[in-house]
Order: structure tokens, then C-alpha cells, then sequence
């Protein structure tokens, strides 16, 4: 009775390929307004095909030039999403583990290490700030570039040092206000605009610091030291994840761990 339907495994891989591939975009949507729009664009393919299957020529002709058309729309409209796709997917398989380093030996780029001097003077400046609780971002150079990022804030280019770390973020400091930004074991910039993640899951506690921190490791392999001003935690944030360190010596081996991963 079912003669007419061909199954074969290829379609069956096809189906949960395109499956896993709205799955994945409604995660990165999810609690955004364009969740909406989304389930309307789905909504409208799907009654396509059923006309299409139904041969209702004019019904199908009309739903079809509407999906044309909503191409460049969605293009439009979902430019965020799609560059924080993009972004993610390149930052995941491509700047992950082994392919980075890979890349790196290609086009020549390869990580950095930190000198045992560099990681004292960046984590003892944020046991102090902790202690005071003095509120900072310092951004951690790897891989990705971060000009841009760079571009937004003063240039200081100085060795790295304890005491000018503190004095950067001290609260009544013209450059406290924003990112320090450290690469190449250099204090390359302070005062610095980061990205605001719109990960809706980035529990309440946390503020605007801690989103900015997430955004920016969301887009690139940068880590990001920060230390809240409310109550001096200091949390380390990579790839998008917020992780509270317990003492000094833990945010020494993520600091390690970090650029050693690279």
C-alpha cells in the first residue's frame, strides 16, 4: 500500500541533519524575540509542503514566493543570530584543541605562553582587588583577535604589574571603566567595551561585568578574569561558561590551563 514511498538511508541522515540543525538554532534564539519570528518562517514551510504535496498550484505558488522572498528577510532579521551562529561554530571546531594548533602552524599564529612573573603579577593584582573589592574585567589574549575590541578603548602598552593593574581599575581612575585587555604579555589597552552576551541563561547574580565577560568568550578564545565589585568574587570565564574560583591558586591553574590549551 506504501509502494509509492522510497526510504532510504540517506533520507533518513538528511531528516536528522536538518532536525539537529533547528534544534540547534532554537537553542541560540531561545528567549529572544525572534523566537517568534522563527516559529512563524516554520510554520509557513511546513503549509507549503502540504499544499505542495496536496497539488494546490495557486496556494503553493503564493507560499512559495513568500519563502523566496523571506530568505533576504531572515537574512535581515536574523543577522545577530546568524553571526553568533557562525561565531560559535568557528570558535567550537575550528579554534578548539587540536585544529588551533593546526591552523596556527599553517598561517603561522600559535599561542603564547605566560611567564611564571606575568602569572604572579595578574593574579596577586586580583587578590587585592578581590580584597578591596575593586570591580574589574581583564581580558586574556589567545588566538582569535581582538582588535576590534581594542580599537574601543585607550591604548596603554606597558608591562604587565601588579600595582598598575590596581591602579587601572581603582574606582576613581579615568581608565576603570571597562576591560583591561592583556596579550602578548603585554597591558595592551584599558578601558575597553566588550560584547553583551544575550544568553538567557546567565543566572541573575551575576551583572553586567560577568555579561560582558561572556560575550566576548563567546565569540573568540579569549578568557576573562573577573572580579565583582558587590561582593569581590572573582570568576574566570572561557568559552561562554562562568566558573567561580574558590581561591587564588585556582584561578592560577585556569589561567595555566588556559593558555596551555591552546
Amino acid at each position: 500500500m506504501l509502494d509509492f514511498i522510497d526510504i532510504k538511508l540517506i533520507d533518513v541522515i538528511d531528516v536528522i541533519l536538518v532536525a539537529l540543525l533547528v534544534y540547534y538554532i532554537y537553542k541560540l534564539i531561545r528567549g529572544t524575540a525572534a523566537i517568534s519570528i522563527f516559529s512563524g518562517i516554520i510554520i509557513i514551510y511546513v503549509a507549503w509542503i502540504i499544499v505542495n504535496a496536496l497539488n494546490m498550484s495557486l496556494l503553493s505558488a503564493i507560499l512559495g514566493q513568500i519563502l523566496g522572498v523571506g530568505v533576504i528577510a531572515i537574512i535581515v532579521l536574523f543577522q545577530q543570530e546568524i553571526r553568533r551562529f557562525l561565531l560559535h561554530l568557528g570558535n567550537r571546531y575550528i579554534n578548539g584543541g587540536e585544529s588551533r594548533k593546526i591552523i596556527g602552524l599553517i598561517f603561522g599564529r600559535r599561542q603564547e605562553e605566560i611567564p611564571l612573573e606575568t602569572l604572579d603579577e595578574i593574579t596577586q593584582a586580583c587578590r587585592k582587588m578581590s580584597e578591596t573589592k575593586t570591580g574589574a574585567l581583564i581580558v586574556l589574549a589567545h588566538t582569535s583577535s581582538i582588535d576590534q575590541i581594542v580599537e574601543t578603548g585607550d591604548v596603554v602598552d606597558a608591562n604587565i604589574n601588579r600595582r598598575l593593574i590596581e591602579n587601572i581599575f581603582f574606582k576613581n581612575a579615568p581608565l576603570h571603566d571597562g576591560a583591561m585587555v592583556i596579550a602578548n604579555n603585554r597591558i595592551v589597552a584599558a578601558r575597553c567595551t566588550l560584547p553583551i552576551s544575550e544568553n538567557p541563561n546567565i543566572p541573575a547574580q551575576y551583572g553586567m561585568r560577568h555579561r560582558a565577560a561572556t560575550g566576548l568568550t563567546e565569540q573568540t578564545d579569549a578568557t576573562v578574569i573577573v572580579v565583582s565589585e558587590e561582593t569581590g568574587n572573582i570568576s574566570f570565564v572561557k568559552d561562554g561558561q562562568i566558573k567561580r574560583m574558590s581561591s587564588i591558586t585556582e584561578l592560577r591553574l585556569a589561567i595555566e590551563g588556559a593558555y596551555k590549551a591552546g
